[in-house]
């Protein structure tokens, strides 16, 4: 097959911004050079040529919850987040029953090879387990249906639907002698601690068992004590531990999103979007007023990190690299050659997605960025 070449004014990352541009064929980048090309080329003009945003945490989509949804629903919602630049990602199931967890990861199964065989979706990468092992900090997480790390009930999970759980976020506290990580982290899942008001040394002792992400920092964990640093001194501390951000200028004060930032070069951003009724809405919070999840994506992340005074290669960065990275895909996350043709093209000015391709396929009628595309 023929390559396709793409100049834009901005490439990043890796490296920093600069006139380059892409070459594509079957679905993988296979020449990757500055200036302009020595043929011909579909010019992007002043637009930024970038990876494609890779989301580890997503509950839902407008109206699709992805624990109860349809193939259809599947569909439209992996087209939603590509039309909006994440081209990859994490569909996460919040905390319930343990008996429920079967079927649900039985039509995630579905929904990723049904994905994986349509152009123009995001990429299932697996599925992000939040909870049910939580200790002192739910947030809106049923309590009812909290309970300590079942280490049957997760060899036989791990057994049934291998290769499909990618993340399990625990609390150090609710996972007795720690046996639950170890046997995670060893069958290749990662292990992300939340929800949980552990101390610090138990939080340092969890990611010497193999746990190496704390799940949207500052959100949903015991605070920062200069006594007692907690979940959040280690992860701001202890460089093995990826944190991950929600960037919606809600879940977190934009210093708290600063000084994280400047403390850890290895921070990834989530949407940790969930389904809500289709109203324009800063954040979906309980009846009682406490925050349920967010209804910015990755798009509107970037440019949230960028407004903050980050670089843009600083922010994209955030969005694909380090969760490509943590997440232990390397084919995706950087414009490299014998990477996967994941890329989206950005306006220089405002930011929002212009322009997607997945596989090299590019992602047709994107309106504009957001959720409510």
């Amino acid at each position: 097959m023929a390559a396709t070449t793409v100049l834009a004014a901005v490439i990043c990352p890796p490296g920093p911004p600069r006139v380059g541009w892409v070459a594509i064929a079957d679905g993988i980048i296979v020449e990757v050079g500055d200036g302009r090309p020595p043929g011909g080329a579909h010019d992007l003009g002043s637009k930024i040529l970038a990876p494609g945003f890779i989301d580890l945490q997503v509950n839902g989509v407008r109206d699709v919850d992805f624990r109860t949804a349809t193939q259809e629903q599947w569909r439209r919602a992996s087209n939603a987040l590509a039309r909006c630049g994440t081209t990859a990602f994490c569909p996460t199931f919040v905390s319930t029953n343990l008996a429920d967890y079967d079927a649900m990861l039985t039509r995630a199964a579905a929904a990723r090879a049904d994905s994986a065989a349509e152009p123009g979706h995001a990429s299932i990468l697996g599925i992000h387990l939040e909870g049910p092992f939580f200790g002192g900090a739910p947030g809106a997480h049923r309590r009812d249906v909290l309970v300590p790390a079942d280490l049957a009930w997760l060899n036989a999970l791990l057994l049934t639907h291998a290769d499909l759980v990618r993340v399990v976020t625990l609390a150090p506290e609710a996972d007795l002698g720690l046996t639950a990580t170890r046997t995670l982290s060893t069958a290749g899942v990662i292990v992300a601690l939340g929800h949980s008001t552990a101390t610090y040394d138990e939080a340092i002792a969890a990611a010497d068992a193999g746990a190496t992400v704390v799940t949207h920092l500052f959100n949903g964990m015991g605070p920062f004590h200069h006594r007692e640093p907690g979940l959040v001194g280690a992860a701001l501390d202890d460089d093995r531990l990826t944190p991950t951000l929600i960037a919606d200028l809600v879940h977190v004060h934009p210093a708290s999103l600063r000084l994280a930032i400047a403390r850890k070069a290895n921070i990834a951003l989530v949407s940790d979007v969930v389904a809500d009724d289709g109203h324009d809405q800063e954040a979906v919070r309980t009846a009682d007023g406490r925050l349920a999840g967010a209804t910015t994506l990755l798009d509107r992340a970037v440019g949230n990190v960028v407004m903050l005074g980050e670089s843009i290669e600083r922010a994209i960065t955030m969005a694909t690299a380090v969760p490509a990275r943590v997440a232990g895909f390397g084919d995706r996350g950087t414009i490299a050659v014998g990477n996967r043709a994941d890329l989206v093209a950005l306006d220089p000015t405002s930011l929002t997605v212009e322009d997607v391709w997945i596989a090299g396929d590019h992602v047709r009628d994107n309106p504009r960025s957001s959720v409510s595309a």
